[in-house]
């Protein structure tokens, strides 16, 4: 039978803490794809949704704008969403309008692995927990839900709600939904289930339960969901990157970073995958031909790269005035953007400025390594084309065309969408030489930072070092200055320190501390 899904959004999601703090808990990355979209994963192709939007529920229509276009879906404004008023079972009342036939009710948070049954008859779900004190809890005979429970009264032989029912007799649910007041506002669709139970039977399903709005399990699940061909993507707070039915979809908290991507995607064509749709924040284009450069990279594959490289770093012909502005850009892009994000990382960190050794080498402090830098030499770069993400992860090579395909450039250089500095993109491409995102989500990594010392390291692929020496004598033989990509390099890892999470981001200020003092000293 063709239904009706009700997965309401409307939460904050505060049981994840900064995970949600700049987009839904139904948009949380799970294996490359948000929760909502394995959400709709789990029911048949024709079927219908239904969701309560509150907080960030402009993502939430985006989203499916791009992802699903084709889906029938229907919204509904909660407001409140916290607060006096607020609840579970007022977003499910929202929608009434549109629930007026069998549905199911699916949280945004209950991913199953089973077959889901339609909602021919009523029925619950339930997994299986040591711990019950933190769910409602069924009492279940002979596949029959005897009764159900609020939190903390469950008893031994219960079994947890898993947030997932087919209601079958809808008039009576929401009779009973509209009866209950502020207690069905707060229970949700539990107080509704209860008093059809009181009217007849509800079936109990044990189904293979995880549960994404806790963090620890959130964190299993995204491992079962974790595939070894994965793009080895570092997670941000404000940034997602989704792959939907042959489309990638790119998040940013920022609309700006949104619309200019969009924009440089015109400026970059032929280089990169063509943008075909687009909202406040999240573009779409098509998911490209190809497998990223780091699993297929080899130094004869590495020279091609750099071989079209050179004709994409197009050298850019600038007046007196245009040369300014490049020049402007450059120092607000290193020098100021540098002093800004050093000082967001020991906020971030809770860490200062020292004097620490750093293995076993003595140190100034960072402050003394930066001002000690000749600026205006950094600010004149080598104005031209860029993309301002270079690395292997963002290039993919496919190998039946001999063709590259660039991924996920910059938004801008300062305030310009068409010229950046060159060397930062060598500075890119050698960091990602250096610093393999790969081995670095397999936390092949250590930092310890004592208050005198610090001590870090890091594992290395063989390939990545003969390409990191191949690059080197490719930057001197075509003209660039080694010093000033390393320079380029050692910042970049500064500037990233900040962004990263805890304690991979005391890693990379180590690391771009210890290059710049390196570079610093030629």
């Amino acid at each position: 039978m063709s239904y009706k899904v009700l997965i309401p959004t409307a939460g904050t999601g505060s049981r994840l803490g900064n995970t949600t703090k700049y987009i839904n808990k139904a948009l949380v990355s799970i294996g490359n794809k948000p929760a909502i979209s394995r959400i709709i994963d789990m029911f048949p192709a024709d079927a219908e949704f239904v969701v309560p939007i509150g907080y960030k529920g402009d993502l939430i229509k985006e989203f499916f704008s791009l992802a699903y276009p084709d889906r029938k879906v229907f919204f509904s404004v909660v407001d409140p969403y916290e607060g006096p008023g607020s609840g579970l079972g007022y977003s499910i009342l929202c929608c009434e309008q549109y629930l007026q036939e069998p549905f199911v009710f699916c949280s945004c948070d209950t991913l199953v692995r089973e077959q889901i049954p339609a909602p021919d008859h009523n029925w619950m779900a339930y997994g299986e927990r040591e711990d019950l004190s933190q769910y409602r809890t069924l009492d279940v005979i002979n596949g029959r839900v005897k009764e159900i429970l609020e939190k903390g009264t469950g008893r031994s032989t219960s079994k947890p709600y898993i947030g997932l029912a087919g209601i079958y007799d809808h008039t009576a649910f929401w009779k009973y939904m509209h009866e209950g007041d502020e207690t069905a506002v707060l229970q949700g669709e539990s107080y509704g289930l209860r008093e059809l139970l009181h009217d007849g039977t509800i079936t109990a399903y044990g189904l293979t339960w995880m549960d994404t709005g806790v963090p620890e399990e959130l964190k299993q699940t995204k491992e079962f969901f974790h595939k070894k061909n994965d793009p080895n993507i570092l997670e941000k707070a404000n940034e997602a990157i989704w792959f939907i039915d042959g489309n990638v979809i790119k998040f940013s908290d920022n609309t700006r970073f949104i619309s200019d991507r969009v924009k440089r995607g015109k400026i970059l064509d032929n280089y990169v995958p063509s943008i075909n749709g687009s909202s406040e924040h999240m573009y779409r284009y098509p998911m490209a031909e190809g497998e990223v450069l780091s699993k297929s990279i080899t130094l004869p594959i590495f020279e091609k790269l750099l071989n079209i490289s050179r004709d994409f770093w197009k050298p850019a012909e600038l007046n007196p005035e245009q040369k300014a502005e490049f020049q402007k850009n450059c120092m607000g892009f290193y020098k100021t953007k540098t002093y800004e994000r050093v000082s967001l990382f020991y906020k971030n960190f809770n860490k200062s400025d020292g004097t620490e050794s750093i293995n076993g080498i003595q140190m100034p402090t960072l402050r003394e390594i930066l001002d000690s830098i000749d600026w205006d030499w950094v600010a004149c770069g080598n104005a031209g084309r860029f993309h301002g993400d270079y690395h292997f992860e963002n290039i993919l090579y496919d190998e039946k065309r001999d063709q590259f395909v660039f991924l996920d450039w910059r938004q801008n250089f300062g305030s310009s969408l068409e010229v950046g500095d060159i060397y930062y993109d060598l500075g890119k491409l050698l960091h990602g030489l250096i610093v393999c995102h790969e081995l670095i989500s397999l936390d092949e990594y250590e930092i310890e930072w004592n208050v005198d010392s610090i001590h870090f390291d890091l594992r290395r692929k063989w390939i990545l070092t003969e390409c990191e020496d191949f690059f080197m004598k490719w930057v001197s033989q075509n003209g660039y200055d080694e010093k000033k990509v390393r320079l380029m390099t050692a910042l970049i890892f500064l500037n990233i320190a900040a962004l990263h999470h805890y304690p991979y981001g005391l890693m990379l200020y180590a690391l771009g501390k210890t290059m710049l003092w390196e570079v610093s000293e030629l």
